[in-house]
């Protein structure tokens, strides 16, 4: 692709609306080019010494560090090196927690590895079938749906999305109900004789166990919780037996139930002997510009590069050794426990916008309003950076080299292509600024070459290993995780003759419906869940700046059944109020005949009395402390 007139010209491989006006941002007249001390231009000389005399004043855990799914690999490895060694905090996580953490902990615990998809995304176009659970690809990764051209699609989604549209069968479960769905569609898969009892003896354990819970989901018990008829659960069984892929998103994985639900969704695919098989499998797809990657080098509250374990003795002494420093914190908090922590007193913001994009977003914007010190790299004036006592205004993606890691594990080189506007830095300058004023002098190289190189000798015997891969390498060859060796060729398609466990086995984890952590009563009889639609992109921030897409979508709505719609005395493009026991939003009413009477749907991408986030629960899921953003109580009123 190139950058022209302003806007991005398409590829081959092709971009969506998001991705080919997204130049304009580049040289948006909203765009930071200096940095704001409590609000007013400062030199970067005077606003670094700032936070890092204000740093120098506190306690090392009273810094915490909140990163982004979107930054580099380099970026990312460097922000968690510089919190472990010049900030000396445990205190560290990333807005990924609330993307896939919960395919990672379901992921890691059934196949000892976490990556979005084991295969190349060519594979999939040679399937017979393939099973989206709570993934709307057809607005938020457009360009994906080539892969799905060939197989029969089946799409598991409370709404009829542009995706179920496409669907040879859409199963439309009540909000928080997927985990019922999937057990039941073990369960009829067991009954039928579809499962691979070879494959179950040979590569797993643990069928038993999960089949003690599943054998309780019959399909009629599954219909009456979930909503989805017992013959399209039938259906879906028999489209899936044979070479299919079985692939979760955020639908699945934003509960507090979020692990339980992937792996439920798993158990199905390993009873069906789908993963570690050619032209089958279980994937995850990945939410963020580098969702993958952002989460294997360190920025992870329990991780260190390579994937290691930040507990792990041997894994702690290998990265002390190539950081050249003699300890290290342990684990910090998980992202909404970080946000909202009271001891912490200075928060250093990179790559997001948590005072729109996390739950219980008042909440978020209270704390950050009671810090000592709020600091926030960003490039434009978002609504967290507008409460920050300084923003350091930071390069973007044309304006940088660095690598990524897509949704295969495939890495992948951004080449600069732009000289940045005068006055503003990359983040590894900002991060090598503050080091050196903290005391810190070597190990915080501004070039991204230079970082990614110590990257390659951290990650080295991780389950994430980059150590076999260099820029020079990712010029001519494409390369997945992990890669070992220079001479070794990359490991497009995992567990093909074992999975990572010890033993080689994959594992049945024995999972049950709970349900939503709030369910329904009679102050609040509706359920909410939120998503993203075509124009726009996680808080929103860039993409409300761009007028193509605003004027697609300009504010917030509320999608509403028209029976729901006409009890709460609400009509077609009015206002309403949406309301749950956190907050209250104002949103343009539409009327939706697809969508189910006891539900209603939100995108999160829009500020102020619009923010989705005022409503939602954050309730964390236990294992990847994944707050449950899909699905809360709420009731309608006439605005």
């Amino acid at each position: 692709m190139s950058v022209i007139g302003g806007q991005v010209a398409p590829g081959p491989g092709g971009l969506c609306q998001k991705g080919w006006t997204a130049g304009e941002l580049l040289r948006h007249p909203g765009r930071l080019t200096t940095p704001l001390l409590h609000g007013e231009p400062v030199s970067w000389d005077e606003a670094l010494d700032f936070v890092a005399a204000r740093i120098r004043s506190y306690e090392p855990d009273e810094v915490a560090v909140f990163g982004g799914g979107g930054l580099t690999n380099e970026k990312a490895y460097a922000l968690g090196k510089f919190a472990r060694v010049a900030l000396r905090t445990s205190q560290i996580d990333y807005n990924g927690r609330f993307c896939m953490s919960s395919a990672a902990a379901a992921g890691n615990r059934a196949f000892g590895l976490d990556r979005g998809l084991p295969f190349p995304l060519t594979d999939l176009r040679s399937a017979d079938t393939v099973l989206l659970a709570g993934s709307n690809p057809a607005e938020t990764m457009p360009p994906f749906l080539r892969h799905l051209e060939g197989p029969r699609l089946i799409v598991i989604d409370p709404r009829r999305t542009p995706t179920a549209e496409r669907a040879t069968l859409h199963l439309q479960p009540a909000p928080g109900t997927d985990l019922a769905l999937a057990l039941g569609l073990l369960h009829t898969a067991v009954i039928e004789g579809l499962v691979d009892k070879e494959y179950i003896s040979s590569r797993t354990t643990g069928f038993d166990d999960a089949w003690r819970v599943a054998a309780q989901w019959w399909p009629e018990h599954t219909e009456r919780v979930t909503g989805v008829s017992a013959a399209d659960q039938r259906a879906a069984v028999e489209m899936l037996a044979g070479r299919s892929y079985v692939l979760t998103g955020r639908g699945s994985e934003q509960h507090a139930s979020g692990t339980d639900t992937v792996s439920a969704f798993i158990n199905l695919a390993l009873a069906l002997g789908l993963p570690g098989r050619a032209g089958s499998g279980y994937g995850c797809l990945t939410g963020q510009g580098n969702g993958q990657g952002g989460r294997e080098h360190g920025q992870k509250a329990d991780q260190l590069p390579g994937y290691r374990k930040i507990d792990d003795p041997v894994a702690r002494r290998h990265v002390m050794d190539v950081w050249g420093v003699s300890e290290l914190p342990g684990p910090g908090r998980s992202a909404y426990e970080l946000l909202m922590a009271e001891d912490v007193r200075a928060m250093l913001v990179f790559g997001s916008n948590p005072v729109v994009s996390a739950p219980r977003a008042s909440g978020v914007a209270d704390r950050f309003k009671a810090l000592d010190l709020l600091v926030v790299a960003d490039f434009v004036l978002s609504e967290t950076a507008a409460l920050a006592d300084v923003v350091f205004p930071v390069t973007q993606w044309a304006e940088e080299d660095g690598t990524m890691t897509n949704l295969e594990g495939r890495i992948i080189r951004r080449r600069k292509a732009l000289d940045p506007p005068a006055g503003v830095r990359s983040d590894l300058e900002l991060l090598n600024g503050l080091a050196s004023r903290l005391g810190v002098s070597t190990g915080f190289p501004v070039v991204p070459q230079e970082v990614f190189e110590e990257l390659r000798r951290a990650s080295a015997g991780g389950l994430a290993d980059y150590s076999g891969i260099t820029y020079e390498r990712l010029e001519s060859e494409q390369l997945h995780w992990p890669v070992p060796s220079t001479e070794h060729p990359g490991t497009p398609r995992l567990f093909l003759d074992r999975f990572a466990h010890a033993d080689g086995l994959a594992r049945f984890v024995p999972v049950d419906h709970r349900g939503p952590a709030e369910p329904p009563d009679d102050e609040f009889p509706l359920q909410a869940t939120t998503g993203r639609v075509l124009q726009h992109y996680q808080s929103g921030a860039q993409t409300r700046r761009i007028g193509e897409l605003l004027k697609a979508v300009p504010e917030m709505y509320v999608e509403v059944h028209p029976d729901t719609a006409s009890r709460a005395g609400l009509e077609a493009g009015g206002l309403a109020h949406v309301v749950s026991r956190r907050g209250r939003v104002t949103a343009v009413v539409r009327c939706v005949p697809s969508m189910r009477a006891d539900a209603v749907f939100l995108p999160f991408h829009f500020p102020g009395d619009g923010r989705a986030n005022l409503l939602t629960n954050p309730a964390l899921d236990p294992t990847s402390r994944m707050p449950e953003f899909k699905v809360c109580a709420v009731r309608l009123e006439r605005a």
